[in-house]
């Protein structure tokens, strides 16, 4: 098992920033590639950004640029800089794990989740 707690959402104006936090227990970090997705209301959860067990990376195309995702595995720690935050981004984020070297675009290949953590971006 693996334990996944999210933290650092919260409600910023439009072109401000935040730092999402997930902090990972329960089986050997390094083994597991790392995703953000997001759910607004009304709409499917998404993929935002995700990372490999080395460092490759991938972003949805409406956050490239603005968002980056990193890793650090010493630490069991996952995060997501966001800048230059659009109302659009306004969801509820969750980090998930995948057992295995390469991330998934797929949210069903996800092994582990989060509770998720609120992200409100207000105009």
């Amino acid at each position: 098992q693996v334990q996944l707690v999210e933290s650092g959402g919260g409600l910023v104006q439009a072109g401000g920033s935040l730092r999402l936090g997930c902090a990972a227990s329960g089986r050997t970090f390094s083994n597991y590639a790392m995703g953000w997705f997001r759910q607004a209301p009304g709409k499917e959860r998404e993929l935002v950004a995700a990372i490999s067990t080395d460092g490759d990376t991938k972003y949805a195309d409406s956050v490239k640029g603005r968002f980056t995702i990193s890793r650090d595995n010493a630490k069991n720690t996952a995060s997501l800089q966001m800048n230059s935050l659009k109302p659009e981004d306004t969801a509820v984020y969750y980090c998930a794990a995948r057992a295995g070297i390469m991330y998934r675009i797929d949210q069903r290949l996800y092994d582990y989740w989060g509770q998720g953590t609120q992200v409100t971006v207000s105009s």
